[in-house]
């Protein structure tokens, strides 16, 4: 492996290999998909957030002319094991994913699919669609967390039963899990702090808004092979998905990854690939299209989860912390998994504490099933304990920034979760905070204030595998099943040409499908470069050893005679006997050996923990409550940037989507439990008019695994933008705010609530 001074690939900022295809039109995504004879499905979806179905008559839609098929959840076949769980970073039980599908005897949310149809054109299939008849029995909703866990509240499941490690319940409830961790001895963590603080957090339902909806083609040939053509995050997840869900054995399914217009966590289930599948198979085969459309994507899937969140902290006189409390009631949304997990190990994560108590509840309400969403469950309790923090070192008298130097985990120390921290540079960044003019340069004028904020995120690791093929010309090949989200082909093509040590212009990356690349879990949780990262160099490694092998036979020594470097092999007791990579290649086909071909893969490898800062300058109009931000600045230690301008997109991508979160973005519902903001013109995400400049620094503490110390970047760049915004309203008006988002309505009523601030 080269040393990071010698490195030729790795580090650069080298254009990513599909950008032309993307600006240009000539990418392939799902909805760009187009076969001889293909139908075109629409579905009728449930105007109430919970009701009974007490009937369903497609009659009326099957006699429209060019209508091939309807399908409801009659025509889903029974699961044969709904004890399996799906998803990734945010599990869902078989069972639940088929309710979750097509309403069965409930439909839970506004925009629960009741009913689709197949026809041979969007406009028929639309019209045949709003012709089908249901009669609902209207039920009453349940809003939000608070008032699910009241015993008064309707109940979603009655089959729902709280997990839980203490005796089981026995009577049904709507929340699904409650976990409780922690260590150390609160009751005297409180008697030994000098200063307590203690507040309530609430955080609303938001959306990934990623830019190309849901999509999918499939089609059921003859021989009953399923082929599906989507926009998911992970083929093989679509796969194992696709083949519990529908009882289909896996090796009758080819799942073929459309380019993707992003996905943040929201494109991990299967939602609409299971219907076309249906419909296809109903229709006699046909390829059928399915297409949400922005109404549908808001109503429909599955956006980041809201939570209500109680944080106390105690800490002595010289600012150290001494107590560590965080309640969290997560919204999972209709049906039970939201990211508590996540949120745990989260919540506290940059902090030293012996003494610590996390109580966390997973609870469900008529809403979409939440799916994760950068950091699922970081950002709300990082608002959450990020606020609180300030108003700690507020009381002791500290600086913001010395507060959190004072009290930053360093590598050895124990995570929430008591496991060891491995190699972080979370000091390191907040030293260059320190001395960056972001932090030193002085804020002048009224109503003006600067927050900071920390994140924190513990990292996927699952499984990642690529196939190296050496041509006969010398060229390379490199085959994966990693969905490429952000960027891997272009990683891929810097990783394998600096461990193949070739030029990067002989590399070609290629993303298939499930029949032709080995397992690959699903691109998400910031795992796909740095997992790729060790397969690649495993792969690296097959290749160049069967290429020595290759070239001892032409040399006539032995393979470990043979030393390799710069596209050169040679023999190590006599360097003029040596062959060019292009003469091995080429004669390694020419006498009957075949292409080398070099695989790589990684199971589970100790994670990579990733800090992330924020330092926001803000100014506040009292008049309005309106919030401006005036300058931005992201801190990140990445442990090694593969490509750095990738790197820092992701981070101000990130950033961007957190002060979405934190000034503008949120699901409005009505008392109905209707959603009245389903469309872009009135889901209010941030456009470029309302953002300064998102500086970066990116901090490059290598991590302990993987060949180049990288970690993964793309989930806490979304974690400290609330904490650092709120922090800065406070410094800016002296008020602090408890809600997201800080929208000018709800800053001017905190200002008005408290006499107007400052």
């Amino acid at each position: 492996m080269a040393t990071v001074q010698d490195r030729k690939y790795v580090g650069q900022s080298v254009e990513k290999v599909d950008a032309l295809e993307r600006v240009t039109g000539r990418a392939q995504y799902g909805a760009d998909l187009y076969m001889s004879g293909m139908l075109h499905a629409k579905a009728l979806r449930s105007p109430y957030a919970h009701a009974r179905i007490k009937n369903i008559d497609t009659s009326k839609a099957e006699q429209v002319e060019g209508v091939k098929a309807v399908i409801t959840h009659k025509d889903l076949p029974v699961p044969s094991d709904t004890a399996t769980s799906f998803g990734g970073e945010l599990m869902i039980a078989l069972k639940d994913l088929q309710r979750l599908t097509m309403a069965h005897d409930k439909a839970l949310f506004d925009g629960h699919t009741v009913a689709v149809v197949a026809a041979t054109s969007p406009d028929v299939a639309e019209q045949a669609a709003s012709l089908i008849q249901v009669e609902y029995e209207p039920l009453p909703p349940v809003g939000d967390v608070v008032s699910a866990m009241d015993d008064s509240a309707a109940l979603l499941h009655e089959d729902l039963f709280t997990k839980t490690l203490g005796d089981p319940p026995t009577k049904a409830s709507n929340v699904a899990t409650y976990l409780e961790d922690g260590r150390g001895d609160m009751e005297q963590a409180w008697k030994d702090s000098d200063v307590v603080v203690e507040d309530t957090y609430d955080t609303l339902m938001v959306h990934q808004g990623y830019l190309e909806p849901q999509a999918c083609v499939a089609r059921v040939d003859g021989d009953g092979t399923v082929n599906i053509w989507t926009s998911n995050q992970g083929t093989y997840n679509v796969q194992r998905q696709l083949s519990a869900l529908l009882d289909l054995p896996q090796d009758k399914m080819i799942v073929t990854p459309m380019e993707i217009g992003g996905g943040f966590g929201g494109k991990i289930y299967t939602i609409l690939e299971p219907l076309a599948i249906l419909l296809s198979k109903k229709s006699g085969g046909a390829p059928v299209k399915m297409v949400m459309d922005r109404n549908e994507v808001f109503r429909g899937t599955g956006p980041g989860s809201p939570a209500h969140l109680t944080v106390k902290v105690g800490a002595k006189n010289d600012g150290t912390i001494t107590g560590c409390y965080v309640r969290m009631v997560y919204d999972a949304g209709a049906f039970p998994g939201s990211p508590i997990a996540g949120a745990t190990v989260v919540s506290f994560g940059p902090y030293k504490c012996e003494n610590m108590r996390l109580e966390a509840y997973d609870v469900v309400t008529n809403k979409p099933r939440v799916q994760a969403y950068r950091a699922p469950g970081g950002t709300p309790v990082g608002f959450a304990v990020e606020t609180v923090m300030d108003m700690v070192a507020e009381k002791v008298g500290m600086d913001p920034l010395q507060f959190r130097k004072h009290n930053a985990v360093v590598e050895g120390d124990l995570m929430t979760n008591n496991r060891p921290l491995n190699s972080i540079g979370l000091t390191e960044m907040l030293d260059e905070i320190e001395k960056h003019p972001c932090w030193t340069s002085t804020l002048e004028g009224p109503n003006r204030g600067r927050g900071l904020a920390i994140g924190f995120w513990l990292g996927a690791t699952l499984t990642s595998s690529s196939v190296i093929m050496v041509h006969a010309d010398g060229t390379v090949t490199v085959t994966t099943g990693q969905v490429d989200l952000t960027g891997i082909r272009t990683t891929m093509k810097q990783m394998t040409a600096e461990e193949l040590q070739i030029p990067i212009e002989d590399v070609n990356v290629r993303v298939v499908d499930t029949n032709s690349a080995p397992y690959t879990d699903l691109s998400a949780g910031s795992r796909s470069t740095w997992t790729q990262s060790i397969a690649i160099q495993r792969a690296a490694e097959s290749a160049i050893s069967q290429m020595k092998a290759h070239a001892a036979e032409q040399l006539k020594v032995e393979p470990e005679d043979v030393e390799y470097a710069d596209r050169r092999f040679w023999v190590r007791e006599d360097p003029e006997q040596a062959m060019g990579w292009f003469d091995v290649a080429r004669n390694s086909v020419r006498r009957g050996n075949g292409p080398v071909c070099g695989e790589g893969s990684v199971t589970r490898v100790q994670s990579a923990p990733t800090f992330g800062a924020n330092v926001a300058d803000v100014e506040v109009d009292p008049g309005t409550g309106k919030v401006k931000l005036l300058r931005y600045t992201c801190f990140q230690d990445v442990g090694c940037a593969i490509n750095p301008v990738q790197v820092e997109g992701q981070i101000q991508g990130g950033a961007v989507q957190g002060i979405g979160w934190s000034l503008y973005e949120y699901y409005h519902y009505d008392e109905k439990g209707v959603m009245r903001n389903p469309s872009l013109l009135d889901y209010r995400m941030p456009t470029a008019l309302d953002l300064p400049m998102i500086d970066t620094v990116l901090i490059e503490k290598p991590a302990s695994e993987g060949p180049y110390g990288a970690r993964g970047v793309g989930e806490v760049p979304i974690v400290p933008p609330p904490g650092a915004i709120a922090n800065a309203i406070y410094q800016a008006t002296g008020v602090r705010m408890n809600k997201l988002p800080m929208t000018p309505e709800n800053v001017f009523w905190a200002l008005k609530d408290n006499g107007n601030g400052k």
